[in-house]
């Protein structure tokens, strides 16, 4: 198939740019694409949060006071969890979050969100994407021209002027065609993205 370029007034170009069709063309399953995407975030989870509980709190191995006498209630320790300086209950515990998807699902899941992107005429393609200077300004003035607000920005190789100019937007993102992933994909409502990193994407899922 045949994608349309962009010119950087945001016109359409004469010019179009080949894909496969097995990249760019794949019928929407929403089971998988969900799969893929719960997946991703799910292995962005840390689980690294732990609390200790009675046995593992330092101290309270002596008996604080005698079992009668004082008027008090009995207590073996003084790491309870009803303490002061004690354990906790239910004392949360560091846990794998990570889901398995397969190659062959997670390249059918990637396959599926670039070809619904195409048929939604949410995939920007332009030549290239440079800036004369790292100013937030000159980038929002492209995109201005793009007509475009929401919008993650794919390209083959990082250029630090465009990093510099992009990081302080929080509509837009951007990220090296090798690194991308099914949530920067599907979080924004454009993807502008050159034709070296299209080549890319293709190489990665056809």
């Amino acid at each position: 198939m045949e994608l349309a370029l962009t010119t950087a007034t945001g016109k359409a170009s004469s010019k179009k740019v080949e894909v496969s069709d097995v990249a760019f063309a794949r019928d929407y399953n929403e089971g998988l694409v969900h799969q893929v995407v719960t997946a991703y975030l799910a292995g962005a989870r840390q689980g690294t949060r732990a609390q200790k509980t009675r046995s593992e709190v330092r101290g309270g191995g002596a008996k604080p006071f005698r079992q009668k006498g004082t008027g008090r209630a009995r207590a073996g320790t003084i790491r309870s969890p009803l303490w002061r300086g004690g354990g906790t209950t239910f004392a949360a515990k560091g846990q794998d979050w990570s889901q398995k998807v397969n190659r062959k699902q997670y390249r059918a899941g990637m396959q599926a969100i670039l070809s619904e992107l195409v048929r939604n005429d949410r995939l920007v393609v332009v030549d290239k994407l440079e800036l004369a200077e790292p100013k937030t300004k000159l980038l929002v003035e492209q995109l201005t021209k793009l007509g475009l607000d929401s919008v993650t920005i794919i390209v083959d190789d990082m250029d630090n002027n465009l990093y510099l100019a992009a990081r302080n937007l929080h509509k837009v993102g951007l990220s090296e065609a090798g690194v991308i992933d099914p949530v920067n994909l599907v979080r924004f409502e454009k993807v502008l993205i050159t034709v070296s990193a299209l080549k890319k994407l293709e190489e990665m899922f056809a």
